[in-house]
């Protein structure tokens, strides 16, 4: 005698929590989240450098550095949780810690003497440029596993790192 679908689902929830099963395949889930977690570290490592720099910036343009610096750390902190909450819905581990970021991350740490105020902002600028490639890379895998919340997440973050990027670079012309 076959069991009912009620008796099945209730007894699978007692074993642990039922497989994951929402179109993607297990391939395709782990190799997005593993993109999405250097995705995260970089976003979390240019986090640190742009707070970094909000704090140690000096200079004639002090004021108006330190208020930029603020909003662009601001909205990569409201950054990370999205993307971590991405991994844990795809059913991997988001990373948390600076060993793992450190590994996984393509944005190179802050310097440990802070740069000059121009400086800061080259730095920025091709930091945001590296989190828009990182983005851009993994795109193409979520889009043939039709991970649309995936693409989502990431078509937002590249427009918000390429424009950063363009408002940075303005500060850079003569």
């Amino acid at each position: 005698m076959a069991k009912s679908p009620a008796k099945t689902i209730v007894s699978a929830s007692v074993r642990g929590a039922p497989a994951i099963s929402i179109g993607i395949s297990d391939k395709d889930r782990a190799a997005i989240a593993q993109g999405l977690s250097r995705l995260l570290a970089d976003t979390y490592t240019l986090y640190l450098t742009t707070h970094n720099f909000h704090w140690n910036v000096t200079g004639p343009m002090f004021n108006t550095l330190h208020t930029m610096f603020m909003t662009q750390y601001t909205e990569l902190w409201n950054a990370v949780d999205p993307v971590a909450e991405r991994i844990r819905s795809l059913g991997h581990p988001a990373p948390g810690s600076y060993a793992q970021f450190s590994k996984l991350a393509t944005v190179p740490d802050a310097p440990v003497t802070p740069p000059k105020a121009l400086e800061m902002v080259r730095i920025l600028v091709q930091g945001h440029e590296a989190v828009a490639r990182t983005a851009r890379e993994l795109f193409p895998m979520a889009d043939k596993a039709s991970d649309e919340p995936t693409a989502d997440l990431l078509t937002q973050r590249m427009t918000v790192h390429e424009q950063t990027a363009w408002m940075l670079r303005s500060l850079l012309e003569e």
